[in-house]
């Protein structure tokens, strides 16, 4: 005899029920933790050693923009002296008169040039200008009209025209041809301004032209030169000199 259907109907589904599979076991495992290299930095090094690289030419850059000013030999006054400059020579050639020395006039003038009788004529004016010096050291008293003392001394310039320096160099082989204004102190209490023509000869050495006027072609345009304005101390070094 078979059992209801109801019951058969119960009896399979407990029967399907005891057949299915076991749920599915997961299995749970500890995460450890990653660590993870960091790349190692090279920037420091790299970063100092760019710096003692660019240090130096640092330093060389701003010693280049620190122009020092040359300082030029000087003589009791404080003011150049000598064949050194310019107006070293400019100097020497107003000293001469105002110490009354005609040895002093003599070197400090330019050597004997140009052709014909040329260096005759300079010769005769370099010696007469030699035995008026002397006269003048002769005398008890200076002249009133003579120089005291140097007053003011310009930086030395190039004449705006670039004849004579072109013609001084073909003719004679002369470097370089400037001018130097110079304000003088003079006995009677005057003042007054000299305008000196100086001259580098082939030796490199600066020399005064004191007969600039009997030599137009060296000294075309010079009293055409406005007054000067750039003060020596703009120029040089002179310690202990307030110009």
């Amino acid at each position: 005899m078979r059992p209801p259907r109801r019951s058969r109907i119960r009896a399979n589904a407990e029967s399907c029920r005891n057949r299915s599979s076991p749920s599915p076991r997961y299995i749970v495992r500890e995460m450890s933790p990653v660590h993870v290299k960091e790349p190692q930095s090279h920037s420091w090094p790299l970063l100092i050693a760019l710096v003692f690289c660019i240090f130096p030419l640092l330093l060389c850059g701003a010693a280049g923009r620190q122009t020092t000013k040359p300082k030029p030999k000087v003589a009791a006054d404080g003011l150049p002296s000598g064949h050194d400059t310019p107006e070293g020579a400019a100097c020497d050639l107003a000293r001469s008169f105002i110490n009354r020395d005609g040895k002093l006039f003599s070197t400090t003038s330019i050597r004997l040039y140009a052709g014909g009788n040329g260096p005759e004529v300079y010769a005769k004016f370099l010696q007469e200008t030699v035995q008026s010096i002397k006269a003048e050291a002769a005398k008890k008293e200076p002249s009133p009209q003579g120089p005291r003392s140097i007053g003011k001394v310009f930086a030395a310039r190039h004449l705006s025209k670039s004849g004579p320096v072109s013609y001084g160099n073909a003719a004679f082989g002369f470097e370089d041809i400037m001018f130097v204004d110079i304000g003088l102190y003079l006995h009677n209490g005057e003042r007054a301004m000299n305008r000196t023509l100086v001259i580098k000869d082939r030796d490199g050495k600066w020399y005064v032209h004191p007969n600039s006027s009997a030599s137009p072609l060296l000294s075309e345009g010079l009293n055409e030169e406005k007054a000067s304005v750039l003060d020596l101390t703009d120029v040089y070094e002179l310690e202990g000199r307030r110009h």
